[in-house]
């Protein structure tokens, strides 16, 4: 399960990690938000140190298809529904500008990208109604698209929205450049250290799993955040899906352009051009995390269409990756409840990360450096609509609910017996009336507490990637218990 983006050669090599340092900005995260706020920070002249637990786009830029584009599914419209056309036109400005600046960046630096069409598109007569919702939605916000029944697909569309001129990249490609970039204007990265907390005011302290370093502005790019204070784990829905990489037979090449679908289960299509080759990205499946039957199922599913709708020759790659929705459906990001003005985060991109990541990026540099982005006030300044409100009511008592049957059914379980998983395998038994969770990976049997170092959620296996899952608030962990991503910051202890 790794991605096409990061199977890669090259190597990063982490700076030193100094305990006891200070420094004008920390940030933690070393994706696209982190990567790109440091930068833009690095520019100004301060003393700029990034902080990841694993390495450069480990997370959700390193696992997304990649597309740079304004026109993202069924987002307009639906955000039409819960606020002011204002509003809906400051989300607009925002990418935009996140789109601009990342290209701009990208031709500077000469990083390819490519330019694409992008279509949101219907197979059935429902899903028409939702493309022509986005259609109008799109229009108001003065976006150039049209209507088109023809998309270019190799399978019936009975209508599809197409704005033009948008762009695809290779992320890891992106990562690179900004780090060199950031190192040039004298900050540095440090990977494999995970960021644990963040206390005091003037200045604050970063309390990471080998030290403490102390900054007076901390940035959290963690895709959640890790902090709990503001509550945003509950304001949040963690959903998986899955893409894969595909070589054609033959001349058969992928269509040209950028989709996606309204119905469901959502198909996401784009090609890639490397190394002679024209591969097809397929994607889509999405879940909550932590509650499917079988993760592997789902992207089996997504092959199977693949090969139903193309000529497979191959598949190169296949992936999963973990993303944010708000329960209002418009991305965070800004200063951090009680963080007296000097935390700030962003988060609840909703998949659209590529230019939603530049604009919170943006955003917080303004803030951080005495800036003003209109567009950024007017949505910090959004009041939640009764849909969203109920929505995170709707989302936390679907959390407590799923809480208490997990526990509740793990008294029913009778005590673990002591027999060994099957390879791929994992499994939840009581011991010693604990939780305990069992695995065997590449040979290895390991045993762990089963509730998520978060919250108590019990965790669930993974048979795609072989991880843990909490259906809680979307934390993960290895099959040896370390965390992969998620709001937890603590590794699962070994059974007790």
């Amino acid at each position: 399960m790794t991605s096409l983006w990061l199977d890669r050669t090259d190597t990063f090599t982490s700076d030193p990690f100094t305990p006891g340092e200070s420094f004008d900005t920390v940030v933690v995260g070393a994706g696209l938000t982190g990567l790109t706020t440091a930068l833009l920070l690095a520019r100004s002249g301060q003393d700029v140190l990034v902080l990841e637990a694993r390495g450069l786009g480990a997370v959700a830029t390193g696992n997304t298809t990649a597309k740079v584009t304004l026109l993202q599914g069924t987002v307009l419209s639906a955000l039409r529904q819960q606020y002011p056309q204002k509003v809906v036109d400051a989300y607009v400005s925002g990418n935009r500008e996140g789109q601009a600046w990342l290209l701009r960046y990208l031709e500077q630096r000469g990083v390819p990208f490519q330019l694409r069409d992008a279509y949101t598109y219907a197979t059935t007569t429902q899903g028409t109604e939702a493309v022509r919702a986005e259609l109008v939605a799109a229009l108001s916000a003065d976006l150039e698209v049209d209507y088109v029944r023809d998309a270019g697909l190799p399978f019936p569309v009975r209508g599809a929205v197409r704005l033009r001129g948008q762009a695809q990249i290779n992320p890891m490609d992106v990562l690179t450049s900004l780090a060199e970039d950031v190192r040039s204007h004298g900050g540095r990265i440090v990977t494999g250290v995970r960021v644990r907390n963040v206390t005091g005011a003037g200045p604050s302290t970063i309390h990471v799993d080998r030290g403490s370093v102390q900054a007076d502005s901390v940035v959290l790019a963690t895709g959640s955040p890790i902090l709990n204070r503001g509550l945003y784990f509950a304001k949040l829905k963690p959903n998986r899906s899955y893409a894969a990489a595909l070589e054609l037979t033959g001349d058969a090449t992928p269509p040209e352009g950028m989709y996606l679908s309204v119905e469901q289960p959502v198909r996401s299509l784009r090609d890639y051009p490397a190394d002679g080759r024209n591969l097809l990205l397929v994607g889509g499946n999405g879940h909550p995390v932590g509650k499917a039957h079988s993760e592997q199922a789902h992207l089996e599913d997504v092959l199977s269409w693949a090969r139903q709708h193309f000529p497979v020759a191959a598949v190169t790659h296949t992936w999963s990756a973990q993303d944010y929705q708000a329960t209002n459906l418009m991305p965070f990001f800004g200063k951090f409840p009680r963080g007296r003005g000097r935390i700030f985060f962003a988060t609840g991109y909703n998949k659209w990360g590529m230019t939603n990541a530049v604009a919170a990026s943006l955003g917080i540099a303004a803030d951080i450096l005495g800036g003003h982005l209109p567009w950024a006030n007017t949505i910090h300044r959004r009041v939640t609509s009764p849909p969203g409100a109920a929505s995170a009511v709707t989302l936390n008592a679907g959390v407590a609910a799923t809480l208490a049957k997990d526990w509740g059914r793990l008294k029913k379980l009778p005590p673990a017996d002591g027999a060994v998983p099957a390879e791929g395998t994992g499994t939840v038994a009581l011991r010693d009336r604990k939780p305990v969770a069992t695995s065997t990976v590449n040979g290895t049997t390991c045993s762990l507490s089963a509730v998520c170092t978060h919250l108590g959620g019990i965790l669930h296996w993974n048979d795609n990637e072989k991880s843990w899952d909490c259906p809680l608030h979307g934390s993960r962990f290895s099959s040896d218990g370390q965390v992969l991503e998620g709001p937890a910051t603590r590794d699962l202890p070994p059974a007790g």
